[in-house]
This record gives structure tokens, C-alpha cells and sequence, in this order.
């Protein structure tokens, strides 16, 4: 997978390599993902920004720590093949102060919990939805966990019952 990534207003960081580790780790647990025509954007950016986007095209007049815009069915990824033009999966934004609070409240670094962020919007991506049912929460969930694990990342969800 190709990434489209521009930082605005997030410190300075190698959110880049970042970026690159995390859709590595799930090409590598996801193999569809793996296809090197899909392209993606991630834009590293601020509430603000993911506030107006939220409200935009989500219909919440709020901010969230991570958006995702999947322009490709699940059905659509598994049918693509290796040969061909590039192919956008989706877009992704992240909201830095949402995402530097959750980190200070887990106690763990923002490039941990941005990692995680990109994992959960790049399965969104992907067409996993833990919105579905709790098996499908269940399973993005284990996912998520198992690529993180592969990064050196631990468990973001070990804190629950």
C-alpha cells in the first residue's frame, strides 16, 4: 500500500515512518492490504479540522480522535488484483489534541496511540466495523491487538473486563 501523508500542526515526529510501520503490520495480518495498488492518505491534523470534517460528512458536531472514508467495499478489496492503476482505500485524519489527551489519560506515548489510530481507520478502510455487531467488534478488536503486537505495541485494550 502507497501512503499519501501530510502533517499539519501535529510536533515534531517521524509520523511518516509511523504511518508506514502501522499499513506494513496490517498488509502483513490483512493480506488484502498488502496489494500494492491500494493508495491511502492520512492526514495528521487538529481537532478543529476533524471537528468540521465530522460534522460534514458524518452528521456529529463534535470531534473524534480518528476519522475514516473507505472508498472501497471489503468484497471490492478481496476481487483486486495485483496488476493495474493505482486504487484509493479510503482516507484517514487524525485529530491531534484528541489524540494526545486519550494518550496522556492511558498513560502511553501519542506515537503508540496514533499507531493504534491508524490501525483501527485503516481496517475501517479495509471494511472491518465494530459498529456491526459484537462479533465483528470482537474480531477488528483481536486484529487490531495482533497487529500492534507486531509493531512492539501492547494490548490498547487490556484495561477491560
Amino acid at each position: 500500500m502507497q501512503l499519501d501523508i501530510a502533517t499539519e500542526n501535529w510536533p515534531t515526529g517521524d509520523w511518516d515512518a509511523l504511518a508506514e510501520r502501522a499499513a506494513r503490520a496490517v498488509g502483513e495480518l490483512d493480506a488484502p492490504l498488502a496489494n500494492t495498488r491500494l493508495e491511502t492518505s492520512i492526514l495528521f491534523t487538529t481537532d478543529e479540522e476533524v471537528h468540521s470534517l465530522n460534522r460534514e460528512w458524518r452528521d456529529r458536531d463534535k470531534p473524534t480522535n480518528v476519522l475514516s472514508f473507505p472508498m472501497l467495499a471489503r468484497d471490492e478489496l478481496l476481487a483486486l488484483t495485483q496488476d493495474g492503476a493505482p486504487i484509493m482505500l479510503g482516507d484517514i485524519a487524525l485529530a491531534y489534541e484528541t489524540c494526545a489527551r486519550e494518550a496522556d489519560e492511558k498513560g502511553i506515548s501519542i506515537e503508540h496511540h496514533a499507531a493504534h489510530l491508524i490501525v483501527h481507520g485503516l481496517l475501517h478502510c479495509a471494511g472491518y466495523d465494530h459498529a456491526i455487531s459484537d462479533q465483528d467488534a470482537d474480531e477488528m478488536e483481536a486484529l487490531e491487538i495482533a497487529i500492534l503486537a507486531k509493531m512492539g505495541i501492547k494490548d490498547p485494550y487490556e484495561h477491560r473486563d
